[in-house]
């Protein structure tokens, strides 16, 4: 334990950075595979067959394994950065497509008739309706890929990714020597705490972004 609380304190600003690196990475790509996958999920909702191929489609991707994933993209992008956020992207993908498609079928079709017959146009009633209504179940869409890609981007080492995955390598590489276990351990350690510093922001936000008449 003295080794490893010894870790932390002479690796503090490095931890501090692979951490702000780690989390940075798993939101922008959580952003953008909402953006996609909402957009995805507008067009296909209404269609059971259009639903049935998005959601094959993006639980095909999650089938294929990181280390796989990576190695198809890393000839096509390089190493670094552009790998690991697209691999991330991709991911992240089928909990929020899934999710948005639930939340959207589950919209009355008397609320929307309802807001037709006041002269809502089709966009309007997308957004001003349907959206804010479907918005709980986005949102659990967004916190189990939160969630996962924090595991993934570890294994996103192997691509030089950034975040903490790369301090768990390097510990895991050096196997035997004084501070391998510990900054490996502490790699995983983080990754852990940072997931759950996450989902606990996502219910704050869920509270603070959903409807009386939804909670």
């Amino acid at each position: 334990m003295g080794a490893l609380w010894d870790f932390v304190v002479a690796r503090r600003q490095q931890l501090m950075t692979d951490s702000y690196l780690h989390v940075s990475a798993v939101i922008q790509s959580v952003i953008i595979a909402t953006i996609a996958a909402v957009i995805i999920g507008i067009l296909v909702y209404r269609s059971p067959a259009g639903s049935s191929i998005a959601t094959a489609l993006a639980s095909t991707i999650l089938t294929v394994p990181s280390f796989a994933l990576l190695g198809l993209l890393i000839p096509i992008l390089g190493l670094g950065v552009a790998p690991t956020i697209t691999a991330l992207i991709l991911y992240a993908l089928l909990p929020i497509i899934r999710n948005t498609i639930i939340g959207l079928d589950a919209v009355n079709p008397a609320i929307t008739d309802a807001a037709r017959g006041v002269g809502m146009n089709r966009m309007h009633v997308l957004s001003r309706i349907e959206l804010p209504i479907a918005w709980p179940s986005i949102l659990t869409g967004m916190r189990v890929s939160t969630q996962m890609l924090m595991g993934i981007l570890a294994i996103a080492a192997y691509a030089k990714g950034p975040g903490l995955g790369n301090l768990i390598f390097s510990g895991l590489s050096r196997v035997g020597s004084p501070n391998a276990v510990p900054q490996a351990l502490v790699g995983t350690v983080l990754i852990v705490i940072l997931a759950l510093i996450l989902d606990g922001i996502y219910v704050v936000i869920g509270r603070l972004t959903t409807s009386k008449g939804l909670q």
